[in-house]
């Protein structure tokens, strides 16, 4: 099938630099995500997603994470397990 129809869109410049740089790290062009969107959106017949808004635990821990507050580095997977205690 011929690729013609066109979307055109208007999207915070910041989102769609940190998205395309995504979708380049794992192969595909914005054109292809897009596809991929929409073909979801199709087979599913609505959002391949949740829409959820967070409840105010979550978004304050957004907030703090955002900020730099309350977030805990490790180096690897070994050093998280013994933070966690696992």
């Amino acid at each position: 099938m011929s690729k013609t129809a066109m979307i055109r869109a208007r999207i915070e410049p910041g989102l769609k630099t940190k998205a395309e740089r995504v979708f380049r790290s794992i192969g595909l062009s914005a054109t292809e995500a897009l596809t991929i969107f929409y073909k979801q959106v199709e087979m599913r017949r609505g959002l391949p997603f949740d829409v959820v808004v967070p409840n105010e635990a979550t978004a304050q821990t957004f907030r703090d994470t955002d900020a730099g507050r309350d977030v805990v580095i490790c180096a690897d997977v070994k050093e998280l397990y013994a933070k966690l205690g696992i």
